[in-house]
């Protein structure tokens, strides 16, 4: 019996069900030899190669939108408006983006020239890395994936990429889709396990962009070093903190945050992880929240269109434990393991040490913290690990200032949240425990890119040029050391002359 798609298409039974054998290391093996073998002979070099790549990208998410929100409501129960607007939106602006600026970013950008290089060419030229590893995660797993797939083609890279294993439905959607779409030689998709990965770095790949929690990053990342390969990593685990100001538009703070935090039922790395609340706004906040869900979800957000499930039973049971041995709650609570459904739920009375402060927590519930003062929350965010994103929420840009200056994440955003993260324009990453490395637009083609220096020298000047020639002689130093420091001031044209 085959699968209908929402479009009322047939699939292919090997689509959905876990039909697809998953990919070895033997087999990735012979996949990277492929990529290689495409690289080396330059076929995913040309502009007009990387432009029809991307188009074929577009191509496919407008062809099968419909089955893109089949696969992600059997794995996350998503609704189709979260499905469209923050999955193939995302990912086909991004490579439209790339197609409108590629042939701009290509260009081999010229350095300002000196006296020493008047009758030469400074150029900084952006050549593909080779072969690139993506790790996608499950939360947002087609955008999460295709995000860097789009900025590793446009930088000429062929790619093997890995979504993860837990939302597998949309994994095995991309392993029968991509291949009828892209180029077969530059571009593979494996269904590794989180478990393979280490293995599969060792392979030896130009660059790893990995995604995921801080415990397989860091095991991709020791994996990568033993090969000395460049690593991008994404890393949840940071927690980010939301500062709620007792100067700040209370009913609008409320629906933003609420939006943020249980959007794909709070499974995401980017949403706010704890509220630290002005103890004067905390009544008004609580309040706010109940009305906004109960605007946005209902009576009963189980009942509700526009709520999501969590991926599995395991996260089900981890967020259950959490949330019951942390604080008090204010709203929701309920569970349903049978549906992997957990209501939206609101914490109050949550300290610093309660267990779901320990640990990122993807699932739909919100820990509300009581602070007094703008430096004690400052003090708070700056104690911890440095996260993902820091938001704050007030009308008063000087307390704004004050969190974007005086506390370290990969992002900040003011007066709301998650968009930041989203932005062609913006490079998104993390920075120390949080990650390393961005992307998103021109950032992604410049990860996915070796921006190689290049002289291209003028052989009319050795006139001059012979004063750095042995025999080294104390006129010739003099006069060397004479002309260093005149560029001292005036932009240089000793450098060895």
């Amino acid at each position: 019996m085959s699968h209908v798609s929402p479009s009322g298409s047939p699939i292919d039974e090997s689509v959905f069900g876990g039909c697809q054998e998953n990919v070895t290391c033997p087999n990735c093996m012979e996949l990277l030899k492929r990529a290689r073998a495409a690289f080396q002979a330059g076929r995913a070099f040309d502009e007009s190669f990387r432009q029809v790549q991307l188009e074929a990208l577009v191509r496919m998410l407008v062809e099968h939108e419909c089955d893109f929100v089949d696969a992600l409501g059997r794995d996350l129960h998503k609704p189709r408006f979260e499905t469209v607007v923050s999955e193939l939106i995302l990912v086909k602006n991004e490579a439209l983006h790339a197609i409108n600026n590629l042939k701009k970013w290509m260009e081999p950008q010229p350095v300002e020239r000196n006296l020493t290089t008047t009758l030469d060419e400074c150029l900084v030229v952006c050549e593909p890395l080779g072969v690139v590893l993506i790790v996608g995660a499950w939360c947002s797993p087609v955008q999460l994936c295709l995000v860097p797939l789009v900025g590793a083609i446009a930088a000429g890279n062929c790619v093997i990429l890995n979504p993860s294993e837990c939302s597998s439905h949309t994994s095995e959607l991309l392993h029968h889709l991509i291949p009828s779409y892209l180029d077969n030689e530059c571009y593979h998709v494996t269904l590794a396990g989180v478990n393979d990965l280490a293995e599969i770095v060792d392979l030896k790949f130009d660059h790893v962009f990995f995604t995921g929690n801080r415990e397989d990053g860091g095991r991709v990342a020791q994996a990568a070093a033993r090969t000395l390969t460049p690593v991008t990593l994404v890393l949840g685990g940071g927690k980010n903190p939301c500062y709620v100001d007792q100067q700040c538009d209370i009913p609008t703070t409320a629906r933003r945050i609420t939006w943020a935090r249980f959007h794909n039922a709070g499974q995401s790395m980017v949403a706010p992880d704890y509220v630290l609340c002005h103890a004067e706004a905390k009544a008004q906040l609580l309040q706010a929240l109940r009305c906004c869900l109960l605007q946005f979800y209902g009576s009963d957000p189980q009942e509700s269109r526009s709520f999501g499930r969590i991926v599995n039973l395991e996260n089900v049971h981890l967020t259950t434990d959490l949330l019951r041995r942390s604080g008090k709650v204010a709203v929701g609570g309920q569970v349903n393991e049978a549906d992997k459904y957990i209501a939206p739920t609101v914490l109050c009375d949550v300290i610093d040490s309660d267990p779901i402060m320990q640990q990122e927590v993807f699932g739909p519930v919100l820990p509300i913290l009581t602070v007094n003062s703008i430096d004690e929350a400052i003090s708070f965010i700056s104690r911890r690990e440095k996260p993902l994103c820091v938001y704050a929420y007030s009308s008063n840009s000087k307390v704004i200032s004050r969190l974007m200056t005086e506390t370290s994440s990969g992002s900040f955003c003011s007066n709301d949240s998650v968009l930041q993260s989203l932005m062609v324009v913006l490079p998104f990453g993390g920075v120390g425990a949080s990650g390393m490395g961005s992307y998103h637009g021109r950032y992604s083609f410049d990860t996915f890119s070796h921006r190689k220096s290049c002289l291209l020298r003028n052989s009319c000047i050795e006139c001059v040029t012979y004063l750095r020639y042995p025999p080294y002689e104390e006129r010739n130093l003099s006069l060397m050391t004479w002309a260093s420091s005149l560029s001292q001031k005036s932009q240089g044209w000793c450098q060895i002359l």
